[in-house]
């Protein structure tokens, strides 16, 4: 136990810098899938039948492709059309578009779950489609995709450890580093996951929170 004390003191500030580089690749990622997850469930219940049968195709695409490979992807074969970028910057993008797939379904669950009466006395007000959406259906939305998006953030958390595939000095790359020119692999995957847990367990009890907070009221 005091080797494992000592050796913890000695790895952690070294792990800790991961931890920094795992939170930006995490938030960076959620971020950017909320928008797309948002602009997908949009189209998919737009009425335009176009634009639904492309978010459709987007969204299966995605869904059907390991994020490993789309992190690939960006990072290995964008260079050769001439779009170079940074291993963390390919790493948000990458996780952020991967995600959005999953973030579209769930944003369009909850829309399409809020009472179509309302949709249709606000339009006999004159209300557009536009508007409709703004102050009617979104607001309501929100409460029903809350407990489902907290999980998402969970997910996407953990699988913020993919980006070490390309080389961003994320946490798990960092723990990697230190086993490898240590040997100290039980001591040093012990403490990764002994991170992970201590940024995850904050969230799943956010997650609970939204759960009995929002879920219950929307049962029917």
């Amino acid at each position: 136990m005091q080797t494992f004390l000592r050796d913890a003191t000695q790895f952690l500030p070294l792990l800790l810098q991961g931890v920094k580089f795992t939170l930006i690749v995490a938030l960076g990622s959620l971020a950017l899938s909320t928008v797309l997850g948002l602009v997908w469930a949009l189209m998919r219940v737009s009425g335009i039948g176009w634009l639904g049968t492309i978010a459709k195709v987007i969204v299966n695409t995605l869904r059907g492709i390991p994020i490993l490979v789309q992190l690939f992807y960006i990072y290995f074969v964008l260079p050769e059309f001439g779009i170079a970028l940074s291993a963390l910057q390919a790493a948000i993008i990458g996780l952020g578009i991967a995600y959005s797939a999953y973030q579209s379904e769930n944003f369009r669950a909850g829309i399409e779950a809020v009472d179509h009466g309302q949709v249709e006395a606000a339009q006999s007000i004159g209300m557009g489609w536009g508007l409709t959406m703004r102050r009617v259906i979104l607001p309501q939305a929100i409460r029903l995709v809350l407990p489902p998006y907290g999980n998402i953030m969970v997910m996407m958390l953990k699988d913020s450890s993919q980006a070490s595939t390309i080389t961003v000095a994320e946490l798990t790359l960092q723990g990697t580093l230190i086993a490898s020119s240590t040997f100290k692999n039980m001591t040093v995957y012990s403490l990764v996951a002994l991170l992970y847990l201590a940024m995850c367990l904050p969230l799943m009890g956010f997650v609970g929170w939204l759960e009995r907070r929002f879920g219950k009221g929307t049962r029917r």
